[in-house]
């Protein structure tokens, strides 16, 4: 069975079902590539990036090409759980001076989530952007600052988690 059809039939809960998607396919030289097409379709984006953020997180690299691919899709992400996904592995994928705008894009927007935890993680986002271009270290300074004093605990939380690896 293909990944997208498992993807389709997966119910969007269950981790081991997606788990167990991840466990046939990663292996096959299109995943990724694959992964990435799938992630401008809204109604399989949720896996799409999940398997995305397993690939990563498992040590697993992806080329400057496919990165690049990832920041194209970034505006056809509309699914709370998709934008943590990707904010979540961004710290994997060097942000490249063409893409760096529609990262900032993608951060600006994830700032203003109701979701709490895709907005602890924009922040985190914005910290990843700082490191490699320090041009916006200024202003994600600030971003902490307002953040410590206006959001929640757990956008807070965060930001003390970033802090302690010294910036």
């Amino acid at each position: 069975m293909s990944t997208k059809l498992e993807i389709e039939q997966w119910d969007g809960k269950s981790i081991n079902d997606i788990g167990d998607i991840y466990d046939r396919h990663w292996h096959d030289p299109a995943f990724i590539s694959e992964m990435i097409t799938l992630v401008s379709d809204v109604s399989l984006q949720k896996g799409a990036t999940w398997l995305i953020k397993r690939y990563l997180e498992n040590e697993n690299q992806i080329k400057k090409s496919e990165i690049a691919s990832v920041f194209q899709t970034l505006e056809f992400i509309k699914q709370w759980e998709s934008k943590l996904h990707i904010l979540q592995v961004l710290s994997y994928m060097p942000i490249g001076r063409p893409q760096k705008k529609l990262v900032e894009v993608f951060l600006r927007e994830c700032l203003t989530a109701d979701n709490k935890f895709v907005k602890a993680w924009a922040y985190n986002g914005f910290y990843e952007l700082a490191i490699q271009y320090p041009e916006h270290e200024k202003e994600t300074r600030q971003f902490f600052e307002m953040a410590m004093r206006d959001e929640a605990s757990s956008v807070k939380s965060r930001i003390r988690n970033i802090m302690k690896k010294g910036f």
